[in-house]
């Protein structure tokens, strides 16, 4: 008798998708730096408070990733779980420069847009994992 497979495969693929676009968003987000830096009145001490938010986005989302593409395909739901959570706070660190950085281009509104939306998507499938992970678990 086999084992049912219960790994999410668009939820793999979106995180496979996420991790590129992340690593352009990224560069991008450098680079809008560099020009606000060079070319807008912009206080050091606020464009330095914005670099380190955007490395601990990195970080976060790194992690993020890690956890929710390790959970899914060992289908364990823990990881899962702490992925979507962490999927909340890297939310709000994308609010943080739509809405309140010192300088908002249009430009970054749509990438952190965009960023938003896949993670709005891959924790709806989180949670339809999570829900599969749950269902399924045996008490052997």
């Amino acid at each position: 008798m086999g084992t049912q497979v219960l790994s999410s495969l668009p939820l793999q693929i979106m995180f496979l998708f996420n991790a590129w676009y992340y690593a352009a968003f990224f560069i991008a987000e450098c680079l809008m730096y560099i020009y606000k830096a060079e070319i807008l009145p912009y206080p050091r001490a606020d464009l330095a408070q914005e670099i380190i938010v955007l490395l601990l986005l990195t970080g976060v989302e790194f992690f993020r990733q890690y956890l929710g593409k390790r959970g899914n395909l060992t289908e364990r739901k823990v990881p899962v779980l702490i992925s979507m959570l962490l999927g909340v706070a890297c939310v709000i660190c994308l609010l943080y420069f739509i809405l309140w950085q010192t300088y908002v281009l249009r430009f970054e509104v749509i990438i952190c847009g965009v960023q938003i939306a896949f993670i709005a998507v891959q924790i709806l499938f989180s949670i339809l994992a999570f829900i599969s992970f749950a269902r399924n678990e045996s008490y052997s």
